[in-house]
C-alpha cells in the first residue's frame, strides 16, 4: 500500500481492520487460520496535515471539475466542496433525502452514528436541480456503469486535480477548504462545527485554517484601535 502511495492513516486502518478480522477467525475456529500475520506489524506515524486551497488554486480547480469528461463525478466534488461534506455523505445520497423547502440534504446514519442534515447554499441548490435524474434510479450520482453508488471519487479526483496542478491535494482537502474559506470569512467556529456535523469543537479547529490576509488583517485591526487610544496620537510631536 504504501508504493501506491496511500496515507499512513489509511494503512494504519487497514492493518487494524485485518488484526481485527484474524483475530475473530482465530476465537471462531476457522480451520487454516492458526495465527495472526498482523500481530507484529507496527503502527505507521501520523500527523495532522494542514492543506487548503488558496484562491487561485479554487479557481483552477473549478475550471478543471467544469472540464471533466465525467460529469457525475465532477458533479459529485463540486458538492463536496460546496457544503463541506464527507464523500460517503455526498456519493450515497438519494434524490428523496432532498429538502428543497428546508435546502437541507439529510444523512441518515452520518459518521458519529446519528442523523445530521447538510445546509445547501444557492450554489449547491443549483447543481442539484441542473442534474438530470436517471429514469428509476434514486442516487443522485450514480455510476454510470452499474447504476449504484460509485464506491470511489478516487480516479476522477486523481485526474482534476491533476489538471488543476493540484497533485498533492486529496479530496478530503475539501472539507478542510470549506472550513477555512468560512473561517477567514468571519464565521464562527461554532457555526462551522454544525455545519461539518463535528461533536467536538477542537476537531473544527484542526480544519480552521486562517491565511495570512485574514491574520495580517486582524493584527491591522488591532493597530488602529491601540493607536485611536494612544495619547498623543502616532506621530504627533508630545
Amino acid at each position: 500500500m504504501k508504493n501506491k502511495r496511500y496515507a499512513p492513516g489509511t494503512i494504519n486502518r487497514a492493518v487494524i481492520l485485518l488484526r481485527f478480522i484474524f483475530n475473530l477467525a482465530r476465537r471462531w475456529k476457522i480451520t487454516g487460520i492458526t495465527e495472526n500475520p498482523t500481530a507484529d506489524l507496527t503502527l505507521l506515524p501520523t500527523r495532522h496535515r494542514q492543506r487548503f486551497l488558496s484562491r487561485d488554486e479554487l479557481r483552477a480547480l473549478l475550471v478543471s471539475i467544469k472540464e471533466d469528461e465525467n460529469q457525475i463525478a465532477a458533479q459529485a466534488i463540486l458538492l463536496l466542496l460546496l457544503t463541506g461534506a464527507r464523500r460517503n455523505e455526498v456519493t450515497h445520497a438519494t434524490w428523496d433525502l432532498v429538502d428543497w423547502e428546508n435546502t437541507t440534504l439529510r444523512v441518515p446514519i452520518s459518521k458519529s452514528g446519528k442523523e445530521r442534515f447538510i445546509n445547501l447554499n444557492d450554489q449547491a441548490l443549483g447543481l442539484l436541480r441542473s442534474i438530470k435524474r436517471l429514469l428509476g434510479n434514486r442516487y443522485i450520482f450514480p455510476s454510470p456503469v452499474t447504476g449504484r453508488p460509485s464506491p470511489s471519487l478516487f480516479y476522477p479526483w486523481v485526474r482534476i486535480r491533476d489538471r488543476a496542478g493540484l497533485k498533492d491535494m486529496r479530496l478530503h482537502d475539501l472539507r478542510h477548504s470549506f472550513a477555512s474559506f468560512l473561517v477567514n470569512s468571519g464565521v464562527s467556529l461554532y457555526v462551522v462545527q454544525n455545519l461539518l456535523g463535528h461533536t467536538q469543537v477542537r476537531t473544527t479547529q484542526r480544519y480552521a485554517h486562517l491565511d495570512n490576509e485574514t491574520l495580517s488583517g486582524a493584527a491591522g485591526l488591532a493597530g488602529k484601535v491601540i493607536e485611536t487610544m494612544a495619547v498623543p496620537a502616532f506621530g504627533a510631536e508630545a
